[in-house]
């Protein structure tokens, strides 16, 4: 996320108590900083400071009225950042540079022996499927495996193969013909 500057000013703005209230007041109408200052009982240059950060990221603006300007929210430069900033793209790169496989990788570590074989087979669901996510691996794409085939190579990492089997279909991670058919990996 602190790849995107615009999200991360736009969250800093809105990240303490008193701005949210200003902005929920500006929602009901413009006020002056006098007015928002005895409204959340604060001292003019305090609210000054905040309607300043409010301001540098637009969310709100002032226009000048006699002695005093007068702020008001800016919901329409407020949605377009909240689309813009909340966009599925922006949001995935926001991922980008996470690696999306290292639960997985630390729950297959905790349940494999330095051979690659495995201790036990979770009993937790989270981690059953990272193990299986892991086990499938074995399996290419597109070929059809037997069933004594599948628990050749299920065989490489534990003895209870039928567990490993059903849950692998049951997961939606292979599938199987009916009657003792064959098996395959989904992609």
């Amino acid at each position: 996320m602190t790849d995107n500057p615009e999200l991360v000013a736009v969250f800093k703005a809105l990240a303490d108590p008193i701005r949210l209230k200003i902005v929920g007041l500006l929602a009901r109408q413009p006020y002056s900083v006098e007015q928002l200052a005895a409204l959340v009982e604060r001292k003019p240059s305090t609210i000054s400071h905040h309607l300043a950060k409010l301001n540098e990221v637009g969310l709100v603006s002032a226009r000048a009225e006699s002695y005093y300007n007068i702020y008001q929210l800016e919901p329409a430069a407020l949605e377009e950042t909240t689309r813009r900033i909340f966009s599925k793209e922006q949001m995935s790169a926001a991922t980008a540079e996470v690696d999306l496989d290292a639960y997985d990788r630390k729950v297959v570590n905790d349940f494999s022996l330095p051979d690659g074989r495995l201790k036990t087979i979770p009993a937790q669901r989270k981690k059953l499927l990272a193990v299986l996510r892991h086990l499938v691996q074995a399996f290419e794409p597109d070929v059809r495996y037997s069933e004594k085939q599948v628990n050749d190579i299920l065989a490489r990492y534990h003895a209870d193969t039928a567990s490993l089997r059903r849950e692998l279909v049951g997961s939606q991670l292979m599938q199987r013909e009916g009657g003792g058919g064959d098996y395959w990996r989904i992609k």
